[in-house]
C-alpha cells in the first residue's frame, strides 16, 4: 500500500465522520421537536408526574401556633395499584400508566374534650380523567356528594367527642407519566403507616430521595411491595418510576454519532489483513466499505418511524453487511469475504446493538479495541513497515479472484 493511498483513506474516513455528524444531529433535531411536540398532548391526556400527599386533620385552639393544632392519622393503611402502560408517539415512548389508589386513615382525638376537626384529603395535583372517587368520614358521609375544591383538596368538619377516633376513607382511579409519589408534608413523626403497591411490571425503581420497601414479593408479571412505619421521625417518601422504554430517536443518534469508531476499525483491519494477504485496496475501495455502513445508519435512522426499533436494526445490520461483505468478495474473492464477513458482524452490528443496553456501550468500545490492538500487534509483529508501503502490491490472479 502507498503512503498516498493510506491518507486518502484516512481522509475518507473523515469526511464520512462528517455525515455522521450530521445524522446524529438530524437525528437529535427530530427526537427533541417530537418530545416537545407530544409532551403536551401525552400530558394533556395522561397527566403528569403525579404525587399523592398524606392527608391532614387540625382544630382550632390558642394554644397551638397561628391558632391550629395539626393532627397526623393515627393509623393509615393504604393499597395503590400501578398499571403501567406506555403510549408511543412519534419517535418517543411516553412512560403512561393508570393507578388504583384506596386507603383508610384513622383520626384520634388527643384531647379531653370534644373538638370541631377539620379534615382534609388532597388529590393529585393537575391529575387527568380521575374516576370513581370516593371520600367517607366514619358510615354517614354519601360519597357521591363530596367535590374537591379549587385546588384539589376535599375537607370536611366533624365533631369529635373526647378521644374519640373516626375513619377516614378515600379512593379514586386515574392515570399519569413517569412516577408516582406519596409525600408526607409533615414526616416529623409517622405512626401506623403502612402502604401496599402493586405493579404489573418487574423493572423496579426507585426515585431519588424515597425511601425501599420494607417488604417486598414476586408474582407472575411484576411485585408486590410494603411500606410499614409504625413509629418513625422523618420518615421518607414512597415512589415508583415507571420502567424505562428503549426509544428509537436518541439510540439512533447516539450510534450514528459512535459510527466512526467502528468504520475506522473495519478499515484497519481490512487494510492490514489485506495487504498481508497480498489483496490490493485502493482508497476508492475505502470509499465504497465506508458508504455501505454509512448505509446501515441512514436506513436504521428513517425505518424506525415505520417499523418496530429491533426489526428496523436487523433490516438496516443485513443490508449494510449485503452491501460491505458483498462488494469486498468481488474485490479480493473468498480471502477478503473471510475477513470481512466477522470483521464487519464485530465492528458494525455488536457494537451498535451494544446500544440497547444503558451502560454497555463503554465496556464494549474497550475490548473491541483492546482486542483489535492485540491481534493487530500479533499479525504484524514481524512486518517491515517500510516495505508495506513503499511496494506496489501484485494483481491477484484470476484464478483467485472466485
Amino acid at each position: 500500500m502507498k503512503i498516498t493511498h493510506f491518507l486518502s483513506s484516512i481522509a475518507i474516513i473523515i469526511c464520512t465522520t462528517v455525515a455522521w455528524f450530521v445524522l446524529g444531529v438530524a437525528l437529535s433535531h427530530r427526537t427533541n421537536e417530537s418530545s416537545a411536540a407530544m409532551h403536551g398532548e401525552v400530558s394533556g391526556v395522561w397527566g403528569p408526574e403525579l404525587s399523592q400527599l398524606h392527608p391532614q386533620a387540625w382544630f382550632e385552639t390558642p394554644n397551638a401556633p397561628g391558632g391550629r393544632a395539626v393532627v397526623q392519622p393515627s393509623s393509615s393503611r393504604i393499597e395503590v395499584a400501578l398499571d403501567y402502560d406506555p403510549k408511543r408517539r412519534g419517535l418517543l415512548w411516553h412512560r403512561t400508566y393508570d393507578v388504583g389508589f384506596k386507603s383508610d386513615y384513622v383520626f384520634t382525638n388527643p384531647t379531653k374534650i370534644p373538638q370541631t376537626f377539620y379534615i382534609s384529603f388532597p388529590l393529585p395535583e393537575n391529575t387527568s380523567g380521575l374516576k370513581n372517587f370516593q371520600y367517607r368520614l366514619g358510615d354517614k358521609s354519601n360519597p357521591q356528594q363530596e367535590v374537591p375544591g379549587p385546588n384539589g383538596v376535599v375537607t370536611r368538619a366533624i365533631v369529635f367527642p373526647a378521644s374519640a377516633s373516626v375513619t377516614l376513607h378515600a379512593e379514586y382511579e386515574t392515570r399519569g407519566t413517569n412516577s408516582w409519589t406519596y409525600r408526607f408534608p409533615d414526616n416529623r413523626r409517622i405512626s401506623g403507616f403502612n402502604l401496599n403497591m402493586r405493579t404489573n411490571f418487574e423493572e423496579i425503581n426507585f426515585p431519588v430521595g424515597t425511601g425501599s420497601p420494607g417488604d417486598r414479593s414476586q408474582d407472575t408479571g411484576g411485585y408486590t411491595l410494603v411500606w410499614n412505619y409504625p413509629d418513625v421521625l422523618a420518615a421518607p417518601e414512597i415512589g415508583m418510576d415507571m420502567p424505562k422504554r428503549l426509544n428509537a430517536g436518541p439510540v439512533a443518534s447516539r450510534i450514528a454519532f459512535y459510527a466512526p469508531v467502528s468504520l475506522l476499525l473495519f478499515v484497519t483491519i481490512i487494510l492490514l489483513i489485506g495487504g498481508i494477504k497480498g489483496i490490493p485496496l485502493h482508497p476508492m475501495h475505502v470509499f465504497f466499505i465506508a458508504a455501505g455502513f454509512f448505509a446501515f445508519h441512514l436506513l436504521f435512522a428513517y425505518l424506525v418511524d415505520l417499523l418496530p426499533l429491533i426489526t428496523s436494526f436487523c433490516i438496516s445490520a443485513a443490508t449494510s453487511l449485503l452491501l460491505v461483505c458483498g462488494y469486498l468478495r468481488a474485490v479480493g474473492g473468498n480471502r477478503l469475504f473471510q475477513i470481512a464477513l466477522p470483521a464487519q458482524s464485530v465492528y458494525l452490528v455488536l457494537f451498535s446493538a451494544s446500544f440497547f443496553i444503558d451502560g454497555l456501550t463503554g465496556i464494549t468500545l474497550s475490548v473491541l479495541g483492546v482486542i483489535t490492538l492485540a491481534l493487530l500487534m500479533v499479525l504484524t509483529a514481524r512486518m517491515d513497515w517500510k516495505t508495506f508501503f513503499a511496494r506496489k502490491t501484485p494483481p491477484i490472479p484470476a484464478s483467485q479472484q472466485v
